[in-house]
């Protein structure tokens, strides 16, 4: 049994959609910082790449080889830290579903699907399941807004994150008084994998890296 286990005194944090990019480096970050790291993504290989990088630099992290978009891990996940920490501090939802572009009358039922329930539906469930544990420890749960509604070609994902940050924008406004606390947070443009599908053969040594942006969202926490 390790010593967080045994003091329960550990700040944990969540990260959805950790095995790369921004969760990646935000999970770094957290891990650096103190927090007992929860990280969540389909990608075993790059969770465990994440995993010794955070104990590489004295961090400590679980790995959770989890799909979102399956409610009933997601239910399983959530009695595991009920049971084990009693509460959570902090939440980071990461994960996203990068639709191919397309114009409108072209979106392909499956693409806009699977947008629908990766971005929408799961964060709406997530919500649902996390509250609970985000109000024991009066946590913060973190959205990265990507304003992408309403432009050319990014029809299912620019819609179907609007309505996922609509939905945060909602859970916000009711959590004033109440908590938790919902933080929205609009990254800087960075080399992640989402925008290289949708800007190839763009200049990434422009953007700004995920660590950098991973810093600057923390310093708000």
């Amino acid at each position: 049994m390790s010593e967080i286990e045994q003091t329960g005194a550990a700040r944990l944090a969540l990260v959805t959609g950790a095995s790369r990019g921004l969760g990646a480096a935000l999970a770094e970050g957290l891990a650096a910082r103190g927090y007992h790291v929860l990280a969540v993504a389909r990608t075993v290989g790059a969770l465990e790449e994440l995993d010794d990088r955070i104990r590489a630099a004295g961090g400590q992290a679980t790995l959770a080889p989890m799909d979102v978009t399956e409610p009933e891990a997601m239910k399983q996940m959530v009695q595991a830290i009920a049971g084990r920490w009693g509460g959570l501090d902090l939440w980071a939802h990461c994960a996203i579903h990068a639709a191919p572009m397309a114009p409108a009358p072209h979106i392909e039922g499956r693409d806009w699907a699977k947008s629908v329930l990766t971005n929408v539906e799961v964060t709406r469930g997530l919500i649902a399941l996390l509250e609970p544990l985000l109000r024991q420890r009066q946590g913060t749960a973190l959205f990265l807004d990507d304003a992408r509604g309403g432009q050319k070609f990014f029809g299912a994902y620019g819609a179907t994150k609007a309505a996922q940050i609509a939905l945060a924008q909602s859970w916000q406004a009711e959590t004033v008084q109440t908590g938790p606390r919902v933080l929205i947070d609009a990254p800087a443009p960075m080399p992640t994998a989402v925008r290289a599908r949708f800007y190839p053969g763009e200049d990434r040594a422009a953007l700004t890296p995920c660590k950098d942006e991973a810093a600057r969202i923390l310093a708000l926490l």
